[in-house]
């Protein structure tokens, strides 16, 4: 044994005290959110020797040395995370897009759509059993009016989640832009690190944690490049590559009327990339993809604004047509009960009567108190095809729809709970392994202070106390 032996228990000492104080990171990051475990890996350091004339022959190795700090970490486990969060998130989007909108219906109360036609029809029949009675025809123009307000209220309520749902988009293309912008940044810091030999383990958490955001955001994956770097990609393209972010905007009406007009005519809301404003980017998942699909022409909100303007056309048309083949108290043939304005039907319905004589609810030729008219527009409560039927369609649909993207939100939030869980189970501290792992490392770095005292104590008798036997 000699002086080599001091600098092989020596590098033991310092190896097990790093990888004591890599324990001792992951103990105090147990409740970290987002850490993930490291491990030190150690290398036995090999022998010097040279074949000579006066070679020493055999010896021992010289010690050990941390050959790297690693993180217990899986990039196949982490995909899967962030193909399930991009999942989720757009299903619960769509989920909590149907239930403001099946909100709005009010479905089934005392002040929805359904009892208000109710009333309307049900003034007509008591028109039809009393004409010559002013109250009823005056009842009968009050629920027309409540009608009225009632189908533009909903049209409005729809027109307003709209309106909502586009600012919304907005503040999220803005996190998306500052995300990406973080990542970037955490990439030139990570590049500069791992070249100059250190650790930059506990960046990379802060990484991937912003990559997992992003992909609830719009659908994110990785793409882990050989320095170090991380490539964020949206649909094929780079949202981040190495150290540079692309940042993209969100261009299109912000009223639902223009940007819901079937292009190219109308102004849709769309993604595009900042510095390129006419390529659109097309994001497969996350909560912005959903809210694109639903502020689209044809999408959710487009659709049943649509739906709010058929039950405003249906209504008018069939009523008036109806109100045509009656007379009013003067014996003049009935005007329309309803009229429009320019533009969405279910915004500009108003009604056109102004006064209880302008009713037509006799037959031509049945006398000025005849109600047969009035009966036969009560009656068009049970008409196949009518306004009541395409109500009862439309709430029925949304009511499907609804129940089937919270079944579907479930489903998907579940499985990105199984997927997370499985990464935890790789990356998370467990406390017992850390617990052993210090005890370990502890009795190594023990050890080999007692080799270190050994060969100082056999140094001592060689170097002062050799040659003095006898003396």
């Amino acid at each position: 044994m000699s002086f080599s032996g001091l600098s092989m228990a020596l590098s033991s000492m310092i190896a097990q005290r790093q990888a004591l104080e890599v324990t001792g990171q992951n103990i105090a990051n147990a409740n970290t959110k987002g850490y993930t475990r490291q491990r030190a890996d150690m290398l036995s350091v090999e022998a010097l020797s040279a074949p000579s004339m006066h070679s020493a022959g055999l010896t021992a190795g010289n010690g050990v040395k941390i050959s790297s700090i690693t993180r217990i970490g899986d990039i196949f486990l982490d995909a899967r995370v962030r193909s399930e969060t991009s999942g989720a998130s757009f299903q619960a989007a769509q989920a909590k897009a149907l239930g403001r909108l099946e909100s709005t219906l009010t479905e089934p109360s005392d002040t929805s759509v359904a009892a208000q036609l109710a009333k309307f029809w049900a003034g007509w029949q008591d028109v039809a059993n009393s004409p010559d009675d002013p109250a009823a025809r005056n009842v009968l123009i009050g629920q027309a009016n409540a009608l009225v307000g009632q189908i533009s209220t909903g049209y409005r309520a729809t027109e307003t989640q709209w309106s909502q749902m586009r600012t919304e988009a907005s503040t999220l293309v803005t996190e998306v832009n500052t995300t990406a912008q973080a990542v970037a940044h955490l990439n030139q810091q990570i590049r500069s690190i791992t070249v100059s030999g250190g650790s930059a383990n506990e960046l990379a958490d802060q990484r991937d944690q912003l990559i997992t955001k992003l992909s609830g955001l719009v659908g994110a994956e990785a793409r882990h490049r050989e320095d170090g770097t991380v490539d964020v990609m949206v649909a094929g393209n780079a949202l981040v590559r190495g150290i540079s972010a692309k940042p993209v905007a969100l261009e299109g009406s912000v009223l639902m009327e223009e940007a819901t007009v079937n292009p190219p005519t109308g102004d849709q809301v769309r993604l595009v990339w900042a510095d390129s404003p006419t390529v659109p980017l097309n994001p497969q998942g996350g909560t912005l993809a959903s809210h694109l699909v639903n502020l689209a022409p044809g999408g959710l909100l487009a659709s049943a604004a649509s739906s709010w303007n058929q039950l405003a056309t249906t209504l008018g048309t069939m009523v008036n047509a109806q109100h045509a083949t009656g007379v009013d108290l003067d014996g003049n043939p009935g005007g329309p009960v309803f009229a429009f304005a320019p533009g969405a039907a279910a915004a500009g319905m108003s009604v056109a009567i102004t006064s209880s004589d302008q009713i037509a609810a006799g037959g031509p030729g049945q006398g000025a108190f005849d109600g047969s008219a009035a009966d036969a527009m009560s009656q068009l409560a049970n008409l196949q095809g009518g306004p009541d039927a395409f109500w009862r369609g439309f709430v029925v649909d949304i009511g499907v729809k609804t129940q089937a993207a919270d079944q579907r939100a479930t489903v998907t939030a579940a499985a990105r709970a199984t997927a997370e869980n499985i990464q935890l189970s790789t990356t998370s501290v467990d406390l017992d392994e850390e617990s052993i792992n210090m005890l370990a490392y502890q009795r190594a770095y023990e050890g080999a202070a007692r080799v270190l005292t050994t060969i100082d104590e056999m140094l001592d008798v060689l170097i002062n106390r050799t040659g003095r036997v006898g003396r």
